[in-house]
C-alpha cells in the first residue's frame, strides 16, 4: 500500500498537537495515552505516522517540500549553487549566511521535527507490546530504527548534537528537567546503532511492490554512507558505497540525466528511496517555485511563480557539452516572444538559471505535481564513493576514476584519465565539481563544502556575505529552546 493512504488513520492514533520545542509532556501527548495499539493494523499505523511523517515532499509540509522549509531548498540557498528572485527575509538570511537563533530558515527544521525523535522511540515501546506476526513486526521495528537513525542525522548535521529524550523521560511528563543534548560520540553512535538496527530490511521495493516508497536497506546504507563521510571514516564511506553496488540493490545510472526526474520513469534504477507523491495529499511543487509565466510548457495549467535560480557564477563552471544543461536552463525563447539570457535576462533571468530538473506532470491544474520527489540516488553514492576511496589511501585508485567516470561521461563529457590529474588533491577537487554539476538542489552541497573546507569561504566570495563566520558551519538551535530549558540547554558556539 502507499504510505500515504493510512496517515489519516496514523495521527488518530498518535494525536495532532505537537510543540514546536517541548521534549517532555507534549511530547508523550502525541501518542494519545488512552489509545493503545492492538494489533498489526494499528501499529502499521503508528510507524507510518511516527518514522514516515517527517520524509514527506507534501505541500508545504515535510522535509523535502519545494517551499522555503525544504532540506534542498534551504541548505542549497545557503551556497553557491542556490538563489532566489523573492525578497523575502527567510531568503536574504539563507542567502547571505546571516543566520541568528530567530532566523525562521535557520531555525525551522529543528523547531518542525526534533519532536518526531521522541515519536519514533515511544512507538518502538508501544508496537514491541502488540501481538502480531513477529517477522511484520520485525520490519516496522527496523523502520522505526531507519527513521529515527535518518532524522538523528539530518538534524546532527545541520545543528550539531542534538536533544535525545530516553522512553524514561519521556513517560514522565512531571518532570522539568529538558532532554539532553548528547555528546559528539554518543550522538554518532546513537544515528549508527540504529542504522545498523535497521540494515534487517529489504534491500530494494520496486515501483509495482505493495511496499514502494517504504524504507529499504539501500537507503539504510545511503545514510550510514553519509554519516560516515560527515565522521570523516573514509573506509567505512567506501565500503557502503561498495555494498550498494552489489546486484540485489538493482542500482544503476539511467542513461539520460533528464530522464530520471519524469513521470513514466518514477522507481527506476536510479532511484535509491523517493517520496511518494500524489495530487491529493503530497504534492511536490519544484516547477511552481522555478518556472517563470513565460516559460514555455506543455501544460498550460502548471503554476509558474518565478523563484529558484542558480547563479550565473556557478552556470558557467559547466562544460557547455554537458548535457546536465538541457534541465539547468540559461537561455530559452518565451511564450512572450521575449528571448530570454544572461545578457538579455529580462526579469526572468536576472539572478540565474532556471533549475528546472524535474518533467511535467501532463495532469496538473495548479502548482502541485504527482512525480516522486528523489531524495537520494546513485550518482551521489558513486561519487561519494570515489571521495572516500581518494581520502581513505591518499591516492587516486582506478576504482575510484571509474566511479567518477560512470557519472561524468553520462553528461556527454570525455573519461578522465589518470593523466588528468597532477595528485589525490586535484582529483578531489574534480570530484567535488562534478557532484555539484550532478546534484544541483539535491540537498548535497552545503556538507559538500563544510567536508572540504570551503562552506564559508565559498558564502562569502559568491553570495557576498559579509556575515558569515566559521561557527555558522551549524546553525543555531531555536531561541525558544534556549530559553524554555531556563539555561539547561546551550547554545551552538557563536551564536
Amino acid at each position: 500500500m502507499k504510505i500515504v493512504k493510512i496517515l489519516v488513520a496514523a495521527m488518530l492514533l498518535m494525536g495532532t498537537a505537537v510543540s514546536c520545542t517541548d521534549l517532555k509532556s507534549e511530547m508523550y501527548d502525541t501518542i494519545n495515552t488512552g489509545i493503545f495499539p492492538k494489533n498489526a493494523d494499528d501499529a502499521n499505523a503508528l510507524v507510518t505516522a511516527a518514522a514516515y511523517g517527517p520524509f514527506r515532499s507534501s505541500w508545504y509540509s515535510g522535509l523535502y517540500q519545494s517551499s522555503q522549509g525544504g532540506l534542498h531548498v534551504f541548505t542549497e540557498m545557503t551556497t553557491d549553487i542556490g538563489d532566489c528572485q523573492w525578497d523575502d527575509p527567510v531568503w536574504n538570511d539563507l542567502i547571505k549566511v546571516n543566520f541568528t537563533s530567530n532566523s525562521d530558515g535557520a531555525i525551522v527544521t529543528y523547531k518542525n521535527y526534533i519532536n518526531f525523535i521522541s515519536k519514533m522511540t515511544l512507538t518502538m515501546d508501544r508496537i514491541s507490546k502488540i501481538s502480531m506476526d513477529e517477522t511484520e513486526k520485525a520490519r516496522l521495528m527496523a523502520e522505526l530504527h531507519c527513521g529515527r537513525g535518518w532524522l538523528a542525522y539530518v538534524l546532527y548535521d545541520l545543528y550539531g548534537p542534538i536533544q535525545v529524550a530516553s522512553k524514561e523521560l519521556l513517560e514522565d511528563p512531571l518532570n522539568d528537567n529538558p532532554a539532553p543534548r548528547l555528546s559528539q560520540e554518543d550522538m554518532v553512535k546513537f544515528i549508527e546503532d540504529d542504522l545498523k538496527a535497521a540494515l534487517v530490511l529489504p534491500a530494494r521495493y520496486d515501483k509495482g511492490d505493495s511496499n514502494y516508497g517504504r524504507f529499504t536497506r539501500g537507503l539504510v546504507y545511503t545514510v550510514l554512507m553519509k554519516l560516515y563521510m560527515h565522521e570523516k571514516q573514509w573506509q567505512q564511506a567506501a565500503d557502503c558505497g561498495k555494498e550498494l553496488a552489489k546486484a540485489e540493490y538493482g542500482l544503476g545510472l539511467m542513461d539520460s540525466y533528464k530522464d530520471i526526474f519524469t513521470l513514466e520513469n518514477e522507481g527506476n534504477k536510479e532511484a535509491i528511496w523517493s517520496c511518494i507523491c500524489d495530487l491529493s495529499n503530497n504534492g511536490q511543487m519544484w516547477l511552481a517555485h522555478v518556472l517563470s509565466s513565460p516559460y514555455p510548457t506543455n501544460n498550460p495549467n502548471i503554476q509558474k511563480w518565478g523563484g529558484y535560480r542558480v547563479p550565473w557564477s556557478f552556470y558557467h563552471t559547466f562544460d557547455p557539452a554537458d548535457k546536465r544543461l538541457e534541465v539547468l536552463v540559461g537561455d530559452f525563447q518565451g511564450t512572450d516572444g521575449h528571448h530570454y539570457t544572461e545578457s538579455d535576462p529580462g526579469t526572468v533571468l536576472i539572478k540565474g538559471a532556471l533549475p528546472v530538473k524535474y518533467g511535467e506532470d501532463p495532469t496538473t491544474t495548479d502548482e502541485g505535481s504527482q512525480i516522486d520527489w528523489i531524495v537520494f540516488r546513485y550518482a551521489d553514492v558513486l561519487t561519494l564513493r570515489a571521495e572516500a576511496l581518494v581520502r581513505a589511501g591518499n591516492a587516486i585508485t582506478q576504482e575510484a576514476l571509474d566511479c567518477l567516470n560512470a557519472v561524468h561521461t553520462r553528461a556527454g563529457l570525455t573519461a578522465y584519465q589518470m593523466s588528468d590529474f597532477t595528485d589525490a588533491n586535484d582529483f578531489l577537487e574534480k570530484v567535488l565539481l562534478e557532484r555539484g554539476h550532478e546534484l544541483w538542489f539535491e540537498g548535497a552541497r552545503r556538507t559538500d563544502l563544510i567536508r572540504y573546507g570551503k562552506y564559508i569561504e565559498y558564502a562569502k566570495t559568491y553570495k557576498g556575505s559579509t556575515t558569515a563566520k566559521d561557527y555558522m558551519n551549524v546553525m543555531p538551535l531555536p531561541q525558544s529552546v534556549i530559553d524554555e530549558s531556563k539555561g539547561k540547554i546551550a547554545q551552538n558556539p557563536g551564536y
